[in-house]
C-alpha cells in the first residue's frame, strides 16, 4: 500500500525469514486447530445455538439513554466532520511529502481503523460517519425526514453498490497509478461526501445501510461486536436495550441481501492480493512484466487484483452449494445464507496483515494531523511526539499476535458456518453438508499464512 508518492509502507516486519516462527509450524497447527474445531463441533453441536435474539445481559438503563441521545448523536456527528474537516485542510492546503496526514488518515485510520473501532464500540461509524450527518443537515435544511427518501431503495441493488463503491476504493488503493498523490484523496474524499449526500436524499436510511462502501464494511465488522440490542429486528422498540451477547449470536443476524458475498470477496480478496504484492514472487517475477511501463503496472495489478477477488468469491460460493437435500433455489441461496461466516475471516486476516501497520504507521498519521497546513500547528500537544516501533521491535510477540488473529478468525468462521448449515440443512447431511465449505475455510487458512509469512 502507497500511502504517500515518496514511501512504500510494509504492514508486518517483513517475510517469512523476519518472523520467528516456522511457515510449517504455523500451517501445522492451523490444521489441527481447524481440524479438532470441526470435530468437537460435529459431536457437541448438534443444534443451532446462535440466535441473534437471544436475551444477553443488559446494561445499565442508562447507557441505553446515553447512546440514543439526541445529544450523544449529535456530539458525535460533529466530532466526525470535525475530524473530516482537518483531514481537508492536510488534502487541500497541506505540502505533499510524507509529512502530510491526509494519505494516512484515509488508508490507515479509516480503511484499517475501522475494524478495530467497530469491534469494540459496535456500529459507532452510523454516528461518526460524516456523510450521515451532512445529509441529516441538508435533510433539516430541506424540511424532510433525514430516514426518507424520494424513492424507495431499489430491492434488487442490494449491497451491490456498497460492493462496487469498496473494490473502487481497493483499486485505488492497490492498483491505480498515485493512490497515496493528494489529488487521489481530493477526489475521493469530494465525491464520497457528494454521493452519500445524494444518495441519502434519494434513498433516505437505507441508501447508507446497504450502498455506502464504508458504511456496510463497518457494520460486517460490528455484527462480531460483544455489543447489541435486545430486541435487533427494532419491531419491538419499547425493548431495544443494549446487552452484551455471544458475539456470533450477533454475527448470526447479519442482514442477508443480495451482492453480500461480493461484498466480504472484495474485502478478502483485496487484502490477499495486497500480502501477494509483497511476495518475492511478485516483486521478482511479476513486476518485470511491467518494468517501465506505468500503464502496464495499472492494468497487471488491477487484473491481479480481480483475479483474486473473483477467486474467492467462486471458490466460497460453490463450496456453499455443494451439499445434497436441498432444492436448487435453496442450494442458491446457501452463499447468501453462509456469508457472515466469512466475516470473522476477514477481520482475522485484516488484522494480521495490518497490525503492526496500523499501530505504528497509524501513530505517524496522528502526530503529522497535528499540523495539516505545516504552519507549525500544535493544538493538541502531540507535534513533537517520535512515534514508538514497540511491537515491531517483539517480532516474537508480532508472528504470535499474527498467526493467532488468522487462526480465531477461521476458527470462529467455522463455528458460523456449522451453525448456520444445521439450521438450514436437512439432518442427514448435517455434516457431509459441510465437508466442501470446511475444505474451503482450510484453503483460505493456509493461503492466509502463506501470504502472511511470504508478504
Amino acid at each position: 500500500m502507497i500511502v504517500d508518492s515518496d514511501t512504500v509502507l510494509a504492514h508486518g516486519v517483513g517475510g517469512s525469514t523476519d518472523l520467528p516462527v516456522p511457515l510449517e509450524y504455523a500451517m501445522l497447527g492451523a490444521a489441527w486447530a481447524l481440524t479438532v474445531s470441526f470435530a468437537v463441533l460435529a459431536l457437541a453441536w448438534r443444534r443451532p445455538r446462535l440466535d441473534p435474539r437471544s436475551p444477553g445481559r443488559a446494561l445499565p438503563p442508562r447507557v441505553t439513554r446515553t447512546v440514543d441521545s439526541a445529544a450523544t448523536r449529535a456530539l458525535l456527528a460533529a466530532l466526525g466532520v470535525a475530524f473530516t474537516g482537518w483531514v481537508a485542510l492536510a488534502a487541500f492546503g497541506g505540502e505533499p511529502g510524507p509529512t502530510n496526514g491526509a494519505p494516512g488518515a484515509f488508508y490507515v485510520l479509516l480503511w484499517v481503523g475501522i475494524v478495530p473501532m467497530s469491534l469494540a464500540l459496535g456500529h459507532v461509524w452510523s454516528y461518526v460517519s460524516p456523510t450521515r450527518a451532512l445529509h441529516h443537515a441538508v435533510s433539516r435544511m430541506l424540511r424532510r425526514d433525514p430516514a426518507t427518501g424520494l424513492w424507495t431503495y431499489p430491492a434488487a441493488l442490494g449491497y451491490w453498490p456498497a460492493a462496487l463503491g469498496l473494490l473502487a476504493f481497493v483499486w485505488t488503493e492497490l492498483a491505480s497509478p498515485e493512490p497515496g498523490s493528494l489529488t487521489t484523496i481530493r477526489v475521493w474524499l469530494v465525491g464520497y461526501l457528494a454521493v452519500g449526500v445524494l444518495g441519502g436524499l434519494a434513498f433516505g436510511r437505507r441508501w447508507f445501510e446497504r450502498a455506502d462502501p464504508f458504511d456496510v464494511y463497518a457494520a460486517l465488522v460490528a455484527a462480531l461486536s460483544p455489543f447489541g440490542r435486545r430486541d435487533p429486528t427494532g419491531h419491538s422498540p419499547a425493548d431495544r436495550r443494549v446487552v452484551v451477547r455471544n458475539p456470533l449470536s450477533n454475527l448470526a443476524g447479519l442482514p442477508i441481501d443480495r451482492g453480500i458475498v461480493a461484498v466480504v470477496a472484495v474485502l478478502l480478496g483485496s487484502t490477499a492480493f495486497d500480502s501477494a504484492t509483497g511476495t518475492s514472487w511478485w516483486l521478482t517475477q511479476v513486476q518485470t512484466w511491467y518494468a517501465g511501463s506505468p500503464a502496464l503496472a495499472v492494468a497487471y495489478r488491477a487484473l491481479g487484483l480481480l483475479a483474486a477477488i473473483a477467486l474467492v468469491a467462486l471458490v466460497f460460493v460453490l463450496a456453499a452449494r455443494a451439499t445434497g437435500g436441498l432444492t436448487s433455489v435453496q442450494r442458491r441461496s446457501m452463499p447468501a445464507e453462509l456469508a457472515h461466516s466469512l466475516v470473522p475471516i476477514v477481520v482475522g486476516y485484516v488484522g494480521a496483515h495490518y497490525l503492526s501497520y496500523l499501530v505504528e504507521k497509524g501513530q505517524r498519521t496522528l502526530i503529522a494531523l497535528a499540523d495539516p497546513l505545516d504552519r507549525g500547528w500544535d493544538p493538541l500537544g502531540i507535534g513533537g511526539l517520535a512515534p514508538s516501533y514497540w511491537l515491531s521491535e517483539h517480532p516474537h510477540l508480532l508472528a504470535v499476535l499474527k498467526v493467532g488473529l488468522v487462526l480465531t478468525g477461521h476458527v470462529l468462521g467455522v463455528i458460523a458456518a456449522h451453525d448456520r448449515c444445521i439450521r438450514l440443512l436437512p439432518r442427514a447431511h448435517h455434516l457431509t453438508g459441510q465437508l466442501a465449505l470446511m475444505l474451503v475455510m482450510v484453503g483460505y487458512t493456509f493461503l492466509g499464512l502463506f501470504l502472511l509469512f511470504a508478504g
